[in-house]
């Protein structure tokens, strides 16, 4: 087992396209981080296939803050030490749907239930065709594709080498960021196909590269769009940045632990 580098950071967004909060230590399951994007709004506007209101149509979602009520109950599974001492075959349980509500603290610092139909209208002015928006809840995250997306810091370094200008990592709104030592931008990609440990037990399966979208042009504080950010990738790296994941091996992963190459 290859030691490759370690986690730079931790995040997840309680509620899709919301801004996301940074986490000292978060529960990887095979449905996703513990708490990532369980709450979503679907508006009649949107495709079929992608039902969801995301930032694209409302920038200011980028700066609503969600806040789970239970901080506690929403850091891990609820018998966690249960099923970890009991090894393989014990499932880790989600808290109850009550214990994982959210507050919203909205740009303007009002702060609302999320159920609140006041938010929702909130939501819902400015965009185009005055939509109707619909709240969801889910036990498994409502990630784009897989239940896991990693970047690696040296990424965004090339990235902000290449445009001549400072990246914020997040803009790509990844759950883990990878600090590959030494390894230069983008090296996450040989990756794919192999698998990662991460601490002494997570282990997650390296799928594919994460085709980006206009999600990465949006300065996460502001939604002030910067289109160059897409057209870089799309030009230097077939428009694609990081790698999404899918777990094997469930457990607790800590900022700071150690990532190795398993197979």
């Amino acid at each position: 087992m290859s030691t490759i580098g370690a986690v730079e950071s931790l995040w997840r967004y309680p509620i899709k396209s919301m801004r996301g909060e940074e986490l000292n230590e978060a529960f990887l399951g095979f449905s996703g981080v513990y708490g990532d994007r369980i709450f979503a709004f679907t508006s009649s506007a949107s495709p079929v296939g992608f039902p969801y209101l995301t930032a694209r149509e409302q920038r200011e979602m980028l700066q609503y803050r969600p806040h789970f009520r239970n901080p506690d109950k929403a850091a891990r599974p609820i018998n966690l030490a249960e099923s970890e001492s009991m090894g393989p075959g014990l499932t880790p349980l989600y808290a109850d749907r009550s214990d994982l509500m959210l507050d919203i603290e909205t740009p303007t610092g009002e702060n609302f239930a999320i159920d609140d139909a006041a938010l929702i209208r909130m939501l819902r002015d400015g965009v185009a065709g005055v939509p109707e928006l619909t709240l969801v809840r889910s036990d498994r995250a409502m990630t784009d594709c897989r239940p896991v997306s990693l970047l690696s810091v040296q990424s965004t370094l090339q990235l902000g080498e290449e445009l001549g200008t400072l990246v914020d990592p997040r803009r790509f709104r990844a759950n883990i960021y990878l600090d590959l030592h030494a390894v230069g931008g983008f090296s996450e990609n040989g990756y794919v196909g192999r698998s990662l440990r991460i601490g002494s037990k997570v282990v997650i399966s390296i799928l594919e590269r994460d085709p980006r979208c206009v999600m990465i042009t949006l300065n996460p504080d502001t939604g002030e769009s910067r289109p160059e950010f897409l057209r870089q990738v799309a030009r230097a790296h077939d428009g694609m940045a990081g790698v999404y994941g899918a777990v094997l091996v469930e457990g607790m992963v800590r900022k700071g632990d150690a990532v190795a190459v398993v197979a």
